[in-house]
């Protein structure tokens, strides 16, 4: 699901009018996208990653490592997570994802300037985790938002590498909405 729902999301940037680079390989860590595009007198630069999942995610990010070490519970342990525990997985996970410096140099070599760190999710069990990358200077979204904007006819581009994808899925939904499929 998620290499899919990265698909879509890459659809929806080249429909804005984005390039982008999907699953940059820096040794054993990946970027799962990354987005230029021009716009009057500046660039556009965004480090996007994707978080999906068919079902509800328990926790998107992992327990930090010294609560693990301290208490014996899995870095994926679904147990209810206190405010510092979710604040500091979500440091780590900001650290990893975003933060490492081989990631941060690229991404300066393929343009210097400000580049925006977002992240799209689907469904998650936890919405309170998703403040904290809000708080942190993420920008979420929600991969529903991304399908409902890729079916807005007023998109730069009309159609993409991911629109048989997308096509597929706005004709599901419009089915189970009982829309006219456009």
């Amino acid at each position: 699901m998620a290499l899919l729902a990265e698909e879509i999301v890459e659809e929806w940037l080249n429909r804005q009018g984005y390039f982008t680079i999907r699953g940059v390989g820096i040794g054993v860590h990946e970027i799962d996208l990354l987005a230029l595009r021009a716009c009057e007198n500046i660039v556009e630069c965004r480090h996007i990653e994707v978080t999906a999942s068919i079902r509800p995610m328990s926790y998107i990010t992992d327990l930090p490592k010294e609560i693990c070490k301290r208490t014996g519970r899995s870095p994926k342990s679904a147990k209810q997570r206190a405010t510092e525990e979710l604040k500091l997985g979500v440091n780590e996970w900001i650290e990893k994802k975003f933060n490492l410096p081989k990631k941060r140099m690229l991404r300066q070599k393929l343009y210097p300037g400000i580049w925006s760190c977002e992240l799209v999710v689907h469904e998650v069990l936890h919405p309170e985790e998703l403040d904290f990358f809000r708080e942190a200077g993420i920008k979420v979204f929600s991969l529903r938002d991304v399908v409902a904007e890729l079916s807005n006819k007023e998109n730069l581009i009309r159609r993409a590498s991911g629109a048989s994808l997308v096509d597929l899925i706005l004709l599901e939904t419009n089915n189970r909405l009982n829309l006219p499929v456009s």
